[in-house]
Order: C-alpha cells, then structure tokens, then sequence
C-alpha cells in the first residue's frame, strides 16, 4: 500500500532576459538591469548578494563586450531566481577564441578554479577571477542555438527571498 502523497511546497522561479548592444553602454545597462530586478525580486540594493550579482554581471558584460563581440550582433543577459539562488548567464555570438576557461571539474585543486592568475602589472585579466571568487558555481556552456557562448554563474541566497 503506498502512502498518500504530501504536499510539496511551490517553487517560484523568476526569469529576466535582456538582449544588449554589444557596447560599453550596453554592458553598464546591464548591471544596471540586474541591480533593479534583483530589488524588484527583494534582493535590496547593497546586500552581499546584490553586490556580489552586480559585480559578475559587470565582469561577465564587459567580457562580452569586450572578448565576444561580433558586429552588428547583441548579447544576452539572462537571470533567474531559483529558491535558494540567483542564476546570470551572459551570452555572446562569438564562437572562437578567445574563449573563457571552464572551472575545473571536482575535485578541484586549491586556487581561482580554472582560471589562470594574470601578471602583477597585466592591465587585464582579472574579471574571471571576481567570478570564481564570488560565485557559488560557475560555468561556460555552448550557446544554444549557435553560434556563441554563455558564461553561467550562481550566487546563494541566505537567507531565501520571499516570493
């Protein structure tokens, strides 16, 4: 005999996308994005999770701007609100290199996961290590549909927003 099934709680996932021009213009518009919708979620301004969020989508934007640029083409900014956490995809069109390191796969060695430490007076580099520091997970995916790419990280919520 099988018990009666219980109640589950509803899961609310909220979703945000935004395509970009491919500009300097277009990468702050997006932190800008993401800041106001992540407070429209409850996510206030200046919390650990807004700042954290804000600070990758910057880096993540600036890098498709910067890195995955193909003219005449836009950029994507996708985010999520999932329960305990708070997804950011950026995706690019440019489908060769220079292409982002991917995190190592588990068990990982002590250090930034996978992306390599730029030297003491590089004027560039750096994005992807605030990434890896401040996300909870992070990786580069094919972009689907093609061409392109999409860096995805997550940040946790402590505690969970309230829908």
């Amino acid at each position: 005999m099988t018990a009666p099934a219980t109640p589950q709680p509803g899961v609310t996932v909220r979703v945000f996308v935004q395509r970009l021009r491919a500009t300097p213009r277009g990468a702050r518009m997006a932190r800008h994005l993401a800041v106001g919708r992540l407070h429209s979620w409850g996510i206030p301004h200046g919390t650990e999770a807004s700042d954290a969020v804000a600070l990758i989508v910057s880096e993540l934007a600036a890098n498709a701007v910067t890195h995955g640029r193909v003219p005449g083409r836009d950029f994507e900014l996708r985010l999520s609100l999932l329960g305990g956490s708070v997804r950011v995809e950026v995706s690019d069109t440019h489908s060769g290199p220079p292409s982002p390191p991917s995190p190592p796969s588990p068990p990982s060695p002590p250090g930034p996961r996978g992306v390599e430490r730029p030297g003491s007076l590089d004027e560039h580099g750096r994005g992807l290590l605030l990434v890896a520091a401040l996300a909870d997970r992070w990786e580069v995916l094919e972009r689907k549909p093609a061409p392109g790419k999409t860096v995805r990280a997550e940040v946790g919520l402590l505690p969970a927003p309230v829908p």
